[in-house]
């Protein structure tokens, strides 16, 4: 029972929070409204490290190696 008023209460502050953003948002310009609005969708996909590029050209390369000798 204690916790379900615990759970109820901290719910009730997070929309309170969440509409005073909203509302604090609004008061922006467009440009920015709308990138706050899209910020948790380009958080969702992780920016990969350059290593990763560097590993994946670096498997490229040995395949293209690879195809070259088996031709010769």
């Amino acid at each position: 029972m204690v916790w379900q008023i615990g759970v109820f209460l901290l719910l009730c502050a997070v929309i309170v929070l969440l509409y005073r953003a909203i509302l604090w948002a609004k008061k922006m310009p467009k440009g920015a409204f709308l990138f706050m609005a899209l910020m948790p969708l380009i958080a969702l996909f992780p920016i990969p490290p350059p290593q990763f590029k560097n590993i994946a050209k670096a498997k490229q390369e040995q395949r293209k190696k690879q195809r070259t000798e088996e031709d010769e």
